[in-house]
């Protein structure tokens, strides 16, 4: 039986407050011009909702100055053994878990280097967790279990700006001195106030009231990609825009590997073949010893004294001649 003080009772201060709080967030605002969406065509509906999701990019587009500040100081951190840690609840921890886990795949990085927290934990991914995303102390607690330090980015994702979880994981990671990221879209968030880096993504109401995993979600992703993927540009992951340091695991990737040779290097199929398997099917290796005229072991010293910037070694095995 609840009590009018109860947090969850309907006439709780605590409640009332929460609603003002959500009714004030362009996330949440309700677009009467909407009201009869669901008496339209479905092709009407659709043509309404693509038109929605096309203003996303260049509410993104806004952002990229503070995105690439975030970019630059993640990747001075991440080249010093440092981590990228994501954290939030629901849509948001999981978009970070998917961008975490295609990382060691793409661009080869360690287990454990790029890391996806969601509130709830494993079973959050699939499972809607009962309270997991207002817990403040979660986030701590998943963060200490890490040994989160100065070198670790870590970025707080939440559409609203405001759930615990994610800003319990910033002003943890802030206190233990790593740089703090704060992904939101609404603006002057709490949580771009309380990171070291702001970015907030104003992508407007939802076409269904409040219901973020839509254009919010589309922005968060869009965004994820850009500092993962040009963080381990920046840190030598790739040569042009070729993924040379893709993880073969399956068949598809060592075809990949093998185009991936063959563009860089401009080899028949027997020189790449023969090149991969000096280099252990290492692609980054093998592009060395076929421009560098290098053998693989020297590849792979000439790769780790540069680390592992493939222009850099291959500066250094030519003597900068152009190869």
């Amino acid at each position: 039986m609840y009590s009018p003080d109860s947090p969850d009772s309907p006439d709780s201060p605590a409640r009332a407050a929460l609603g003002a709080q959500l009714a004030a967030l362009t996330t949440e605002a309700f677009r009467p011009e909407l009201a009869d969406i669901d008496r339209l065509p479905t092709l009407d509906i659709a043509t309404i909702m693509n038109g929605e999701d096309a203003g996303v990019a260049g509410a993104v587009a806004a952002r990229l100055p503070e995105l690439a500040a975030a970019i630059d100081a993640t990747a001075a951190r991440m080249a010093r053994g440092g981590r990228l840690v994501y954290a939030g609840a629901g849509t948001a921890g999981r978009l970070g878990v998917l961008d975490a886990s295609e990382c060691p795949p793409t661009f080869n990085t360690e287990p454990g280097q790029v890391v996806g927290l969601i509130a709830g934990g494993t079973p959050a991914l699939v499972t809607a967790v009962e309270g997991a995303e207002d817990s403040a102390e979660l986030a701590a607690g998943d963060l200490a279990a890490l040994g989160v330090g100065p070198d670790d980015t870590v970025v707080g994702v939440s559409a609203s700006g405001r759930t615990p979880y994610a800003l319990g994981a910033v002003t943890h990671a802030r206190v233990a001195g790593a740089l703090t990221i704060g992904l939101s879209c609404n603006a002057g968030s709490p949580l771009g106030a309380a990171a070291d880096h702001a970015i907030e993504v104003v992508v407007g109401p939802e076409l269904l009231t409040g219901s973020t995993r839509l254009k919010a979600g589309t922005a968060q992703k869009l965004v994820l990609n850009m500092l993962s993927t040009i963080t381990m540009i920046r840190l030598g992951k790739t040569y042009g825009n070729l993924m040379v340091d893709v993880r073969a695991s399956n068949e598809k990737l060592r075809v990949r590997s093998r185009r991936i040779v063959a563009l860089a290097t401009g080899a028949s199929e027997a020189e790449t073949e023969a090149a991969l398997a000096e280099t252990g099917g290492e692609v980054k290796n093998a592009v060395l010893v076929l421009l560098g005229g290098v053998d693989g072991p020297t590849a792979a010293r000439l790769l780790e004294a540069s680390g592992g910037h493939l222009r850099a070694a291959l500066h250094t095995a030519t003597g900068g001649r152009p190869s």
